[in-house]
């Protein structure tokens, strides 16, 4: 009984890990010749949202809030958009801009709603994050500021090779179909 606790708790950890792994050199590039630590462009899809931190506390839960305005992170497995794949739009829970598509998700198996791209190249902002002895490249919002996650290198059978691992708090799903408001996830 303890061996397969324990089997269980490493293979979890392996996956949690998995998920943080560093990303790649920003200098290597991906297949498609594009380097994950691009400079970011400038946001041409809506005017800046700018608030101060009260006011942020006000609109978010406190779960939004501690992962878009304080960098945190939801635990793997948990969010609500991990294994969701419904055609729609995933935007911004803080500001509502348009980030992700269904069509770019999938499964990658790491506990976090994956994508191989945005949206669009001016919605998101790529930051170079050394936080916690790793080398990783962190995922904001180009509108509001807010932290989504982060992208990796790391996705080879993905069209970009790469995988933006983002939390499920930090987006809200609008459903291609407007009819649509089950919610219930379909397997991809």
């Amino acid at each position: 009984m303890m061996n397969a606790r324990a089997t269980l708790l490493l293979g979890l950890l392996v996956l949690v890990v998995g998920c943080d792994r560093p990303a790649a050199d920003p200098a290597q590039r991906t297949r498609t010749g594009s380097s994950v630590a691009a400079a970011p462009s400038t946001n041409h899809s809506e005017a800046t949202v700018t608030k101060t931190e009260e006011e942020w506390r006000k609109t978010l839960t406190p779960e939004q809030y501690a992962v878009l305005r304080q960098k945190g992170t939801e635990r793997a497995f948990t969010g609500k958009y991990d294994e969701f794949f419904q055609p729609g739009t995933y935007v911004c829970a803080a500001c509502g801009q348009e980030l992700f598509s269904s069509d770019t998700k999938f499964n990658s198996g790491c506990g976090w709603p994956a994508f191989y791209a945005a949206k669009a190249g001016d919605r998101v902002k790529l930051t170079t994050d050394d936080s916690y002895g790793m080398h990783r490249v962190e995922v904001t919002c180009a509108r509001c500021g807010s932290h989504l996650g982060h992208v990796f290198d790391d996705a080879p059978d993905q069209p970009t090779g790469q995988r933006y691992c983002i939390n499920s708090v930090s987006l809200k799903f609008i459903p291609a179909n407007p009819k649509d408001k089950t919610g219930t996830p379909a397997k991809p």
